[in-house]
């Protein structure tokens, strides 16, 4: 049953990283990948909110970390598009643009789940 609730997270998890990215080229102009960044950025948010919020309650809810933590978060985020997309702005000459996606990449999304799980 676990392998079923990884796989529905993680299929909601991709449309929903999908949806983002399409709405946010409406919204947004740039060479910047930003609805990659928001993804990974809500997904590290989501994540560290959970794993804090059912650490207490495992067994109550010991379905919600395959479906929402693993599979959620991990379709929802994505480290092989971020990867691709900064080397695409590498290879297209955007280097300060790849630089600073991955600066703030990594910067947010740590900072968020230690802030979050700091504080737990």
């Amino acid at each position: 049953m676990v392998y079923l609730y990884i796989f529905i997270g993680g299929g909601l998890g991709s449309l929903a990283r999908y949806i983002v990215t399409k709405f946010s080229h409406q919204f947004v102009s740039t060479d910047f990948p930003i609805g990659t960044f928001i993804s990974n950025i809500i997904a590290c948010l989501l994540l560290s909110v959970l794993v804090v919020g059912f650490s207490s309650k495992q067994s109550e809810y010991a379905w919600i970390q395959p479906l929402l933590v693993i599979g959620f978060c991990g379709g929802f985020s994505t480290f092989s598009t971020f990867s691709n997309e900064t080397f695409s702005l590498f290879d297209s000459g955007h280097i300060f643009l790849a630089i600073i996606n991955i600066l703030i990449s990594v910067a947010v999304g740590i900072g968020l789940i230690f802030f979050i799980r700091s504080r737990a």
